[in-house]
This record gives structure tokens, sequence and C-alpha cells, in this order.
């Protein structure tokens, strides 16, 4: 299975949760804002310059900086 980055996603393409990279801590805070293992994300809009990601993860919109965004793998379903 091909997974990639949620900061590689084209804008809106979606792709479901398969593994999150990073240290203990930041991936509890992402679970609390719904990054979550096996959640569809699709991304709405990148801002200019390497700058934020807006994505939805169920009906909320979440900014997200690209460098924390490409510790999340997904497998893309659209």
């Amino acid at each position: 299975m091909n997974l990639i980055c949620l900061s590689d996603l084209a804008i809106g393409q979606r792709g479901v949760i398969e593994e999150v990279e990073t240290e203990e801590q930041f991936r509890w805070r992402l679970q609390a804002l719904g990054f979550r293992i096996g959640r569809e994300v699709r991304l709405i809009r990148q801002a200019l310059f390497g700058g934020p990601l807006q994505v939805r993860i169920g009906s909320v919109n979440v900014m997200l900086r690209r460098h924390d965004a490409a510790f999340i793998h997904l497998r893309t379903t659209g």
C-alpha cells in the first residue's frame, strides 16, 4: 500500500489516516484535534510560501503547519 504525507495532498484530495509518526506528546495533541487512524481528511487550502494547511476532518476545519502535516501518512481515497 502506497502512503503519502498529508502535506503532499492536492487541494480537494481526500485520504484516510494510516499512521502518525511523531513524538507521543504531539501525537496526543493531534488525536485531540481529531487526527486518528482510520479518519478521513480532506485538504481545503494551502497558504503561500510553505505556510499552514487548512484540513477538514469530520465536520471541523483545522489549520496545521506543513511541517507537522508531514508526519501524518495517508492512503488516498479521491
